[in-house]
C-alpha cells in the first residue's frame, strides 16, 4: 500500500469515528431490511442466539442468525409496521409460553395467547419454549402401557408412557385419526394431552376441536394451533411451545400425551426461514441442522424416574410421505430419532382396511415392555398370522390348487383382518381389546363366517359390558389371564356364540 492509499484509509477511519450512531450497538440496533417475516438488523452486538428482541412497534422477534455485521431476526408477528432504520432493542429474555391447568380446554397460538374467543387465560406460570432435555440419569426405562384404544396398535405395536412413536404415511391415510383416537382414549386415564397443529387448514383444526369437545376430551387437552396462514416463524416455534406446555405437567409427576401434526410442515417452515436467512442448504434444500431441530425437541419426551417425580411425556409425531417414500430426508431423520413407527399404507386404506397400519413396516422398539401380561398372552402370534396370510394370499392368486393347511391360514387371515378393522373415533377399553384378540388366539374366530366377525364382536362387547361386568373387572384387576379366568371367558363366549348363531339363523 503506497502513501496515498494509507492517507485515504486513515481519513475514512476518522470519518467513521466521528459518526454519531445514536444508539449503543450492544443492546440496540436498527433495521436494515425487512420482508417475508425476516428482519436483518445492524447492531445488537451483545444479542444471544434465540434471544427475544423488540421492535419500535412492539412486535417481537427471535434472533436466529448471528453474523459479523448483522443479526437475522425472525418476526413473531406481522412486518407491516416495521420500516428501515427502525430501532430494535434487546430484551435479555428467550421466548416463553404460559403453562398450567388453566390452558386445558383452550386453543392457543404458539405464544400461548388464546385464539378460541373464550376470554383470557389467567396462567400464573411461564416456561421457556426451548429447554434442555432430561439427562439419562433422570430417566427410567419405558414400562407402563399407554392405551390408544386402537386394537391393532395396542395388540401388535404397543406404545408405552414416555415413548416416541412416529405415525407416518401419505396424505389422507388416517394419520390424524389414530392420534385423535389416542387422545379420546385417555379419558379417565389421568393423562393430559397436547395437540400441536402446524401449518394445518383452520377448518381441519376446528374439526379436531369439535370432535374432542363432542367426546368430552377437550377438558384434558390443549390445542396449540399455528395455521397455514401463520408466518414461518410462528410455525417454527409451535411444537416447542407445545412441548413446554406438556413438560410442566411431566415435571409435576403427571403423564402427558403430545401430538405433533405434522413435522413435515414444521421442517418446511424451518427451510423457508433458513433460505430467507441465506443459510446454506443441503439435501432437498433443507439445512443440515434440521435433524437437530427435531431431535432436541423429541428428546424432551420420556419417562422420568421417581427422584424426578416419575412423570412422563409420550410423543406421537406425524410425518407425511410422498408416494410412500419413507427413505426421503425428513422421514428417515425422524425415524432415527423415534422409538418405532406406525406406517400407514395407501393401498390398504383405499381397499377398506382401516386403520391402514402396515404390520410389516410398523414396529415398536419398546415392544412387550409396554404390554400387559393378558395382552401378551392373546397377541403373541398376531404378527406371524398376518405375515403368513399376506404371503399365502399373494401365492394363492397364481394357483388354483391349494392344500387344506394353506387354505386354513388364508381363511384365518381373512377373519383376523376383518377383526382388526376399526372405524375412526371408536374408543375401546383395554379389557375389550383383550377379549377381541382372545377370539383369534383361542379359536373362536374360525367358527364365524367372515361377514359375521364384526357383528359378533359388537354383540360380544355389548354383552360383556351389560351382563358380565364382574368378568371385565377381574381381567382389569391384574391384566393377567389365569386358567380359571380363561375357563370363565370360554363359558361366556360359548353362550354368546350360541345366542348369536340363533339370531343369525332366526
Amino acid at each position: 500500500m503506497d502513501q496515498k492509499d494509507e492517507q485515504i484509509v486513515q481519513k475514512l477511519k476518522e470519518r467513521i469515528q466521528q459518526i454519531d450512531w445514536e444508539f449503543s450497538d450492544l443492546d440496540t440496533g436498527s433495521v436494515l431490511t425487512v420482508g417475508d417475516g425476516i428482519a436483518l438488523v445492524r447492531g445488537l452486538r451483545g444479542v444471544q442466539s434465540n434471544e427475544l428482541v423488540r421492535f419500535e412497534d412492539d412486535t417481537f422477534g427471535l434472533a436466529l442468525n448471528l453474523e459479523e455485521n448483522q443479526v437475522g431476526v425472525i418476526l413473531l408477528g406481522g412486518d407491516e409496521n416495521i420500516r428501515e432504520n427502525d430501532l430494535v432493542y434487546r430484551t435479555g429474555e428467550v421466548a416463553q409460553v404460559p403453562v398450567g391447568d388453566e390452558l386445558l380446554g383452550r386453543v392457543v397460538n404458539p405464544l400461548g395467547e388464546p385464539i378460541d374467543a373464550r376470554g383470557e387465560i389467567n396462567a400464573t406460570e411461564e416456561r421457556y419454549v426451548e429447554r434442555e432435555a432430561p439427562g439419562v440419569m433422570a430417566r427410567k426405562s419405558v414400562h407402563q402401557p399407554l392405551y390408544t384404544g386402537v386394537k391393532l396398535v395396542d395388540a401388535m405395536i404397543p406404545i408405552g408412557k414416555g415413548q416416541r412413536e412416529l405415525i407416518i404415511g401419505d396424505r389422507q391415510t388416517g394419520k390424524t385419526s389414530i392420534a385423535i383416537n389416542a387422545i379420546l382414549n385417555q379419558q379417565d386415564q389421568n393423562v393430559k394431552c397436547v395437540y400441536v397443529a402446524i401449518g394445518q387448514k383452520s377448518s381441519t383444526v376446528v374439526e379436531v376441536q369439535e370432535t374432542l369437545e363432542r367426546y368430552g376430551a377437550l377438558d384434558y387437552t390443549v390445542i396449540v394451533n399455528s395455521p397455514a396462514d401463520d408466518s414461518a416463524a410462528l410455525q417454527y416455534i409451535a411444537p416447542y411451545a407445545g412441548t413446554a406446555i406438556g413438560e410442566y405437567w411431566m415435571d409435576q409427576g403427571e403423564d402427558v400425551l403430545i401430538i405433533y401434526d405434522d413435522l413435515s410442515k414444521h421442517a418446511v417452515a424451518y427451510r423457508t426461514i433458513s433460505l430467507l436467512l441465506k443459510r446454506p442448504s443441503g439435501r432437498e434444500a433443507y439445512p443440515g441442522d434440521v435433524f437437530y431441530l427435531h431431535s432436541r425437541m423429541l428428546e424432551r419426551s420420556g419417562k422420568l424416574n421417581e427422584e424426578n417425580g416419575g412423570g412422563s411425556m409420550t410423543a406421537l409425531p406425524i410425518v407425511e410421505t410422498q408416494l410412500g417414500d419413507i427413505s426421503a430426508y425428513i422421514p428417515t431423520n425422524v425415524i432415527s430419532i423415534t422409538d418405532g413407527q406406525l406406517f400407514l399404507d395407501t393401498e390398504d386404506f383405499q381397499g377398506g382396511r382401516r386403520p391402514a397400519i402396515d404390520s410389516g413396516l410398523s414396529v415398536s422398539r419398546v415392544g412387550s415392555d409396554a404390554q400387559t401380561d393378558a395382552m401378551k398372552d392373546v397377541s403373541g402370534s398376531l404378527r406371524l398370522d398376518l405375515a403368513q396370510y399376506d404371503e399365502m394370499q399373494s401365492f394363492a392368486q397364481f394357483s388354483s390348487d391349494i392344500d387344506e393347511e394353506t387354505q386354513a391360514v388364508i381363511d384365518h387371515g381373512r377373519r383376523l383382518t376383518e377383526l382388526l378393522k376399526q372405524p375412526a373415533q371408536q374408543v375401546i377399553s383395554h379389557e375389550l381389546v383383550i377379549l377381541s384378540i382372545y377370539l383369534s388366539k383361542y379359536g373362536w374366530l374360525d367358527k364365524l363366517e367372515v361377514d359375521e366377525v364384526r357383528p359378533f364382536e359388537r354383540y360380544m362387547h355389548e354383552a360383556f359390558q351389560e351382563n358380565h361386568q364382574d368378568l371385565l373387572a377381574d381381567i382389569a384387576e391384574d391384566y393377567e389371564l389365569t386358567d380359571d379366568l380363561k375357563e370363565r371367558i370360554d363359558a361366556v363366549m360359548q353362550e354368546l356364540y350360541d345366542e348369536f348363531k340363533v339370531m343369525q339363523n332366526g
